[in-house]
């Protein structure tokens, strides 16, 4: 007897894996592309990535913490006193350093024996605990126009403002957001 020999349906991938194999490489390349575009446009315009070296702003943030500073917050608001701000170093701009801000153009500064003052208040700085606060005092100045008075919050080690001067606006480049890294200390720059 003769075998009959039927045939199941083939589906349309059976009967072209090539083609098939081609449509996901291309979905998988169009999907890596976009991806790699928005990324670099996240970087480049939105969140830059940074890494902190010292201990300058010690307790918030610790040497090597890894960072996202946005880099539109100042392009689309204005800089508030306690902000945590990255900025070219004044003297050296292939230098960047971050700093708190503690005095805005304007402002009157004056620091005696640790205590600062702005505009004839002492300011309450909860983020400086107690043993990294130093006595270096301070003559009162007026904050220029466009200049931004900042200072670590390990006091006692920072080289801030207080030995470099105010920072000039243009410098600004971003304000400090989340730390991303290591684990236990993931969370908003405050």
């Amino acid at each position: 007897m003769d075998e009959q020999k039927t045939q199941e349906p083939v589906s349309e991938s059976e009967k072209k894996p090539v083609a098939a194999d081609k449509g996901g490489v291309r979905s998988w390349l169009r999907d890596l592309v976009v991806s790699v575009v928005v990324s670099a446009f996240i970087i480049v315009f939105l969140y830059q990535p940074v890494r902190v070296e010292g201990t300058s702003m010690l307790p918030m943030l610790e040497d090597q913490d890894r960072l996202f500073i946005n880099k539109m917050a100042y392009k689309v608001g204005d800089i508030h006193r306690g902000d945590v701000v990255v900025f070219l170093y004044p003297h050296d701009h292939t230098k960047s350093y971050i700093k708190r801000v503690i005095a805005l153009p304007g402002d009157n500064l004056r620091i005696d024996r640790g205590q600062v003052y702005v505009n004839g208040k002492a300011i309450e700085e909860k983020y400086v605990p107690a043993r990294f606060e130093d006595d270096r005092s301070q003559t009162e100045m007026m904050v220029p126009d466009h200049e931004y008075f900042v200072m670590g919050d390990h006091r006692s080690i920072s080289s801030d403002s207080r030995d470099f001067g105010p920072v000039d606006q243009d410098l600004i480049y971003g304000k400090a957001a989340f730390v991303y890294w290591p684990m236990e200390q993931v969370g908003v720059v405050r």
